[in-house]
């Protein structure tokens, strides 16, 4: 997830170590396989040393494995893995070849070599919708070419270019940019984040850039090895991750008061607050997408040869979601779902009474969506990154309760306060975010199953406007009466696990909604309209937690 954009790989303090996997205790020492500087090489922008780099890596590696010559040394396990990960990933085809030859020649000279656990990036969505060669390879390997590898998560995205772009520069300029924060606290910030959710893709993604920006690798062992002055960002990050509506000015002036004990700096605040925002969104997506773990990461691959008649298959991936699934009319759901849309535009011009307005946002808020069964404690690394580990989502307005306050967007909205808050605290960011919330928003491709020309504008704001009803925020110019026309409650259950309890998505619920589009609409569209939807649940989700924390700063600094 870290860059050096002109290089291609992140390095450490002393600039010994490249973007990669941890390396492994039993690997047998530095003499194991090719040096960092050729496979950072790979990612040059120049074809011809890159043909180079490619030729030195095939002999660096025939060397290792020619053991009966003189000076040769085994072929390491951070090398297999370098293998691996380019030979699943790699979008330029020359080099994913390579990668490829080399692992099967290991293999054939007695050499364990690994293989990815699962057959590709996501769980969810069919590996032939992602790994296929097409416009979206030109993103992808511009993205290989400036940050060194692949991930699942930009694989996933890059079904959607235009976003992607603004997602990529965001968060290079929040964990690489000059800022108020070192940059192994940013990524150490993430892990903090990410465990509240119980995210390992993300919490090992931050854990190899945190130490390749020379992070003490004890901190990845437990919140107590950390300073406290990150450890006082717990009670924040568990409000950010589960409730921001509780987020006052209180909060905020325990960490940046002047006579508070480890002072932050409100620029420092900021940008702590925007890196927790963003992982604990960026958990929803990964969650959401159902992704795997990366090839060369912990729970990504085995050395173990695969056991006869048992296929690669993510443990949990359905085993056949799009099986005997009843017959429905799909053209005919379609078509009422269209039709419901252009009355709904044409009855925008219709006057509504304020109450009315206020009792049908009430009547969405209070309605009860549940949620997918809870998954299992988090796996006890995580549990050591984080307190309170009890503290979870609850209902804003639980029935039977008495509710927050409800945050009026017309009081405190994005646009007229949010936004300049953070340009002024954290120039250039403010900017950066408010374009990928209009790309994400206004992201169409007008079409729904065989019909062009198709404004789901209603659709998409519906979707948005719900995510933030569900974090309490009101439009008072918005009738919420549409969200029940437009969203089934399928679709409703996923957008609320996704977004609330994001660590308890399954493959049940991500298949159940928009069921009618599968048998309407080509494969390739749908998974673009899903992870449309993803996209919005997690920006919607980080605009919505952004707003409490940035209206409890703007009151502290009245």
């Amino acid at each position: 997830m870290a860059s050096d954009p002109e290089t291609g790989f992140s390095r450490r303090a002393n600039g010994d170590n490249a973007t990669g996997p941890v390396p492994d205790p039993d690997d047998g020492g530095s003499g194991s396989g090719p040096t960092v500087k050729t496979l950072a090489r790979l990612c040059s922008r120049d074809e011809e040393e890159r043909a180079a780099a490619l030729e030195e890596l095939s002999q660096g590696v025939l060397l290792c494995l020619g053991l009966d010559r003189p000076g040769s040394t085994r072929l390491g396990k951070e090398t297999l893995l370098h293998l691996l990960r380019l030979a699943r990933s790699c979008p330029l085809r020359e080099v994913r070849a390579r990668a490829i030859e080399l692992l099967r020649t290991a293999q054939e000279q007695g050499v364990e070599v690994p293989r990815t656990l699962a057959s590709g990036p996501s769980a969810f969505i069919p590996a032939k919708q992602i790994l296929k060669d097409g416009p979206d390879q030109d993103i992808l390997i511009k993205s290989f070419l400036s940050l060194g590898r692949v991930d699942h998560v930009t694989m996933v995205m890059a079904l959607h270019p235009a976003y992607l772009s603004c997602f990529l520069r965001t968060q290079h300029a929040l964990l690489e940019m000059d800022g108020p924060l070192p940059r192994h606290w940013r990524h150490y910030i993430a892990i903090m984040a990410a465990a509240r959710h119980h995210c390992p893709y993300v919490v090992q993604q931050h854990s190899a850039s945190f130490l390749e920006a020379g992070g003490d690798e004890s901190w990845l062992s437990g919140l107590r090895h950390a300073p406290a002055k990150l450890r006082g960002l717990n009670p924040l990050n568990k409000l950010l991750a589960h409730r921001p509506w509780l987020i006052t000015q209180l909060h905020i002036q325990e960490l940046v008061y002047p006579g508070a004990e480890l002072r932050w700096s409100l620029a420092e605040l900021i940008h702590a607050v925007i890196l927790m925002a963003h992982a604990h969104a960026l958990c929803s997506f990964v969650w959401g997408c159902g992704l795997n773990p990366e090839p060369d990461h912990v729970g990504g691959h085995t050395f173990r040869p695969p056991s006869p008649g048992h296929p690669t298959r993510s443990p949990h991936s359905p085993a056949n979601e799009d099986g005997r699934r009843e017959q429905v009319d799909s053209a005919m759901e379609v078509e009422v779902l269209m039709k419901r849309m252009v009355e709904l535009q044409e009855q925008q011009e219709e006057e509504c009474t304020q109450e009315e307005m206020v009792t049908r946002f009430e009547r969405e808020r209070s309605e009860s969506i549940p949620t997918a069964v809870v998954r299992e404690a988090p796996p006890e690394r995580l549990l050591h990154l984080m307190e309170d580990p009890e503290f979870r989502y609850e209902d804003f307005a639980p029935k039977g309760e008495q509710a927050p306050p409800t945050m009026r967007a017309q009081d405190y909205s994005w646009e007229d306060h949010g936004y300049s808050l953070v340009n002024r605290l954290l120039p250039d960011m403010g900017q950066l975010l408010d374009e990928k919330f209009q790309v994400v928003s206004n992201l169409t491709y007008n079409r729904m199953a065989m019909h062009e020309g198709v404004d789901t504008h209603t659709l998409r704001k519906a979707l948005w406007n719900y995510i933030h009803c569900l974090y309490g925020i009101r439009y008072d110019d918005y009738d919420y009466g549409s969200v029940n026309v437009l969203l089934e409650r399928s679709l409703k259950m996923f957008v609320k696990t996704m977004a609330c309890h994001p660590e308890q998505t399954t493959a049940h619920i991500y298949h159940a909604f928009w069921r009618h589009f599968r048998h309407s609409e080509k494969v390739t569209t749908v998974v673009c309209r899903q992870v449309h939807a993803n996209l919005i649940v997690l920006e919607a989700r980080l605009q919505a937690a952004l707003l409490y924390t940035l209206r409890a700063i703007t009151h502290y600094m009245r």
